[in-house]
């Protein structure tokens, strides 16, 4: 994948919570030629208060960053202005929930932290110009699960994720439906099984992706 060259170095902001990880990133960037590094985030708040005010092309975005938001949310946050940067995500993570949630919060690309260097370079001037770019690894999941079909759901478990993607706490889903947290805590597991998730997030990002929910 050879993108035609930008006129200007593409001006990029790099967010990763880990220093040495950060500063191997930004040597290894400044080695392109081509690429501009506008500035270094080591938080998903920090990155979207940096984003606002150094108008970066590209975000090169982690997914894990300790405390406070994460780079889902961040990538959210940045993607919800006018004109905004796009982001590519750079993590060591591809599971099918990751995926999901980075793409559905507006992620351009996601690239796994293994790449070879030439592929990251290639990566950042698709994502300035806009074009979807995704790890092989990446790809396939996401090739995979457009071909599965939809998990099926019991009526119980659907109504028990409908109570999730509103927020509600296993205590407060078991009172909605006047059934016991016992009980709730079993169907979450069914439900995590069948949407290849673990988290409630991931539940609720699979699902939103899928349409499972009414």
């Amino acid at each position: 994948m050879n993108p035609t060259p930008a006129p200007f170095p593409v001006r990029l902001l790099v967010c990763d919570d880990h220093a040495v990880v950060r500063a191997g990133l930004l040597a290894l960037l400044a080695s392109a030629g081509d690429i501009d590094v506008v500035g270094e985030a080591s938080s998903g708040e920090e990155a979207v208060d940096l984003a606002a005010r150094l108008a970066p092309q590209v975000v090169l975005m982690d997914l894990q960053l300790g405390d406070g938001i994460d780079g889902v949310e961040a990538a959210r946050r940045i993607t919800a202005v006018p004109e905004p940067p796009h982001v590519l995500v750079l993590t060591t993570y591809d599971t099918d929930a990751d995926i999901t949630r980075a793409i559905g919060a507006g992620a351009t690309g996601y690239l796994l932290k293994a790449e070879r260097p030439e592929e990251l370079f290639a990566a950042v001037h698709s994502a300035a110009q806009g074009r979807t770019v995704l790890s092989p690894p990446v790809a396939s999941r996401v090739m995979a699960q457009m071909r599965a079909p939809a998990p099926q759901l019991t009526e119980r478990e659907t109504e028990i994720l409908a109570q999730l993607a509103h927020g509600l706490g296993n205590r407060e889903i078991a009172r909605a439906l006047f059934i016991s947290e016992a009980t709730v805590k079993t169907h979450l597991g069914r439900i995590y099984d069948k949407l290849g998730v673990d988290t409630r997030a991931g539940a609720v990002a699979v699902a939103k992706e899928r349409r499972l929910l009414r």
